[in-house]
């Protein structure tokens, strides 16, 4: 993969921009925007960029900052999922505390926000506790947004009590967006002002991109991102009257400046040294670009890959026909197909000759995967594995080098396994999915060199692309994520079977 983006520089860059505005404050309150840990969506896009560059930033500050996690209760309640990781929001804070701290970070606590009795986030609340880790509870904040008086008051924040903090940075961080990171940093400048302190307020942003072109492919790819939240990205109307500079900042942001401006100048009875909401962000992402194209390309990639995610999802009921048909407009607006994901067009055509071949009844599930060097291997739905296990046998062959000819898993360690789920499981799918596939040929590895050849080769899929005619089961789908590939799905289900699921 060609690579566009330097990681490093990017990180002496901001760095070096949060120290500049840490020495404005006492202390400042950092709302990271965006995933701390794990930011796929920003490998994706900038290839070169470390998922992990967040973290490792705040490792180079780790003595002088603490990290407060935030959680809004209604996502707890509605068991709100984490896309890239597949598990729920409020597990994703327990992952992101175990995260945190394995890297030497202080977590002070969790906050969960909007909290209004409940009944999973009460849950929620009690097993954080009895883990032993600090839980603050705050409810909505009355008047808010429009109402400054009565949301800088003892009615507004001062309803919510203060979460003691001890460092000079405070990070602000949520497994998604509407966690309430703003509110909680807000109601902590609330307090800290009454206690004499002078603290600050700024966003550790990393899209959209301020200092690049409103239509840009990197920024209309943080739309598709966030077509759920109906996010448009605008010129920062404020910023250009300021400054004479054109600035790009997203609809949400533009939008609440002028009441989070007054409600900062009431907090602290003073002129806010903000002039626009990309004032207030910390971005130093273009400075870490060093090949547009490839990033141009990369974002162009992401956009299909979000409007394939998109249409799954309103299969499933995830989402409404207007989110989808916003995934659409952006696909149209930079005038891309489908098949212009170069895995789409092979793992198609392969379902239709099997169509061809068996007959128009005959829906067969299919998958196509790109190697590194372009070729594609492709697979179906056998006798003894689903599609997407037998793709990533035959891939494993072309990266070991091994010939189709050859048969890495014996029946005498399929065949158990297949009775095992079925019989003994009540398993009504007799087809292995791809964990268990993997299962019987570390199994047969043991036993034959030819297998542990191939099963050495699995971290050679990472960063490979696929396409799926079919949505994939969960199972599938945590095993390809886990493999480091990026798969994309036609919005089909692969049976009429209602329950689709493992």
């Amino acid at each position: 993969m060609k690579l566009g983006f330097d990681s490093e520089k990017y990180l002496e860059e901001q760095s070096k921009f949060i120290l500049e505005r840490v020495n404005n404050f006492d202390k400042l309150y950092l709302e990271f925007g965006g995933k701390l840990i794990f930011d796929m969506h920003a490998k994706r896009v900038l290839p070169g960029f470390d998922e992990n560059a967040k973290i490792k930033l705040l490792q180079k500050l780790k003595d002088n900052l603490e990290v407060i996690v935030c959680l809004y209760a209604g996502d707890i309640e509605r068991n709100k999922i984490r896309g890239d990781f597949g598990i729920s929001y409020d597990n994703d804070v327990l992952k992101l505390i175990d995260d945190l701290r394995s890297n030497g970070l202080l977590v002070n606590g969790v906050v969960i926000t909007r909290y209004d009795h409940q009944p999973a986030a009460k849950v929620f609340i009690n097993k954080l506790e009895h883990m032993g880790i600090k839980v603050t509870v705050h409810r909505a904040t009355k008047g808010y947004p429009t109402d400054v008086d009565m949301i800088v008051s003892e009615e507004g924040y001062g309803q919510n009590p203060y979460i003691e903090t001890t460092k000079p940075i405070v990070v602000v961080t949520a497994p998604g967006p509407g966690s309430g990171k703003l509110a909680t940093c807000l109601n902590q400048l609330y307090h800290e002002n009454r206690l004499g302190r002078k603290a600050g307020y700024s966003k550790f942003e990393t899209f959209p991109v301020w200092n690049m072109p409103l239509k840009h492919p990197l920024n209309i790819a943080y739309e598709a991102a966030t077509v759920d939240l109906k996010d448009v990205n605008m010129v920062d109307s404020f910023h250009l009257e300021a400054y004479g500079e054109v600035a790009v900042n997203y609809n949400r942001d533009i939008e609440t400046f002028p009441v989070l401006k007054r409600i900062i100048e009431k907090i602290t009875g003073a002129e806010s040294m903000y002039q626009s909401p990309t004032d207030m962000g910390v971005n130093r992402i273009a400075f870490g670009i060093t090949d547009d194209e490839v990033v141009k390309e990369a974002s162009r990639q992401e956009i299909i890959r979000r409007y394939f995610k998109t249409g799954c999802e309103y299969k499933k009921g995830l989402c409404d026909i207007e989110t989808f048909n916003r995934a659409k407009m952006i696909m149209e607006e930079l005038q891309l197909k489908p098949t212009h994901r170069m895995v789409v067009e092979p793992a198609r055509l392969y379902a239709q000759e099997l169509t061809a071949k068996y007959g128009e009844d005959a829906v067969i599930p299919t998958m196509a995967l790109s190697l590194h060097n372009g070729e594609i291997v492709t697979g179906k739905n056998g006798q003894a594995m689903d599609a997407i296990a037998a793709c990533i046998i035959n891939a494993l062959k072309r990266f070991a080098g091994i010939s189709d000819d050859v048969h890495l898993l014996s029946p005498a360690i399929l065949n158990p396994i297949i009775r095992l789920k079925t019989e003994s499981l009540g398993d009504k799918t007799a087809l292995l999915d791809l964990e268990e596939v993997l299962i019987a040929l570390s199994i047969s590895a043991a036993f034959n060199p030819i297998a542990q050849v191939a099963l050495d080769a699995l971290e050679s899929l990472r960063g490979c692309q696929a396409h799926a005619t079919i949505i994939l089961h969960s199972n599938n789908e945590a095993t390809i994520r886990n493999l480091g590939i990026d798969i994309t799905s036609d919005p089909q289900f692969a049976s009429t079977n209602l329950f689709y699921g493992k």
